[in-house]
């Protein structure tokens, strides 16, 4: 059986995850980073060669200032502390989303990481950090305009050479604590994934959970709108 090649994650029910302990829900995002950084190799073990993590989006910033900080500072740390083991295990790391309203530190932090792993090839991390999929979509027609792509002949697939990275179709979309929702992510990407929507909150989506997944993914039938004969 062949394991997808692009897996997401929408790395949903930090806070709940940390409310349900009776603390605070930077705790919880705590939690969920350090599982991120853990389940990301197991998922690469698997042969899976690119992985997409929804960690904030362009809508977060709407949450309190306090945790919106919280996190801010959760990702330079992250970033500076995670990118050596990226590096040495022949992962690259790149960033989807729209630079503005990031701060300056969370930017260079970005930039290095990028910038140190650029040459990697043995697996693709996505980080979505002020992502929002219907943006994407407009940042990526916009670039199509200025690069005088002639838009009468442009195809799905080549369109899809314009968005943030340059990145193969979403095979399998997992989205942690029981929302059915997309919540616009990657929308275009994942036009013929396969959805999961698990009950278990994010930070306690580990390697055995991540194993149940992918068995309910080998059990599909991806027709991608055809027809077949039993």
């Amino acid at each position: 059986m062949n394991n997808p090649t692009h897996v997401a994650i929408i790395m949903d029910g930090n806070g709940r995850w940390a409310k349900k302990r009776m603390m605070p829900r930077t705790f919880g995002h705590k939690k969920g980073s350090e599982n991120l950084r853990k389940l990301s190799f197991y998922i690469f073990d698997q042969g899976v060669k690119v992985l997409s993590a929804f960690c904030f989006s362009t809508e977060n910033f709407k949450r309190p200032q306090e945790e919106v900080d919280f996190l801010m500072n959760l990702f330079v740390e992250k970033f500076y502390q995670e990118f050596e083991e990226y590096k040495k295990k022949n992962i690259k790391v790149v960033f989807s989303g729209r630079r503005e309203n990031l701060r300056s530190d969370v930017l260079d932090a970005m930039d290095k990481i990028t910038e140190e792993t650029k040459d990697n090839d043995r697996a693709i991390l996505n980080l979505c950090l002020n992502y929002g999929g219907q943006y994407e979509v407009i940042d990526a027609m916009k670039k199509v305009i200025s690069s005088g792509q002639n838009i009468d002949c442009l195809t799905p697939e080549e369109f899809m050479h314009f968005f943030y990275q340059d990145l193969p179709p979403i095979d399998f979309l997992i989205r942690t604590s029981g929302e059915n929702r997309l919540s616009n992510f990657m929308l275009y990407q994942a036009s013929y994934a396969e959805i999961y929507f698990p009950e278990v909150h994010f930070p306690d989506f580990d390697e055995k959970e991540f194993d149940k997944a992918l068995d309910i993914y080998h059990k599909r039938d991806r027709r991608f709108g055809s027809i077949k004969e039993k």
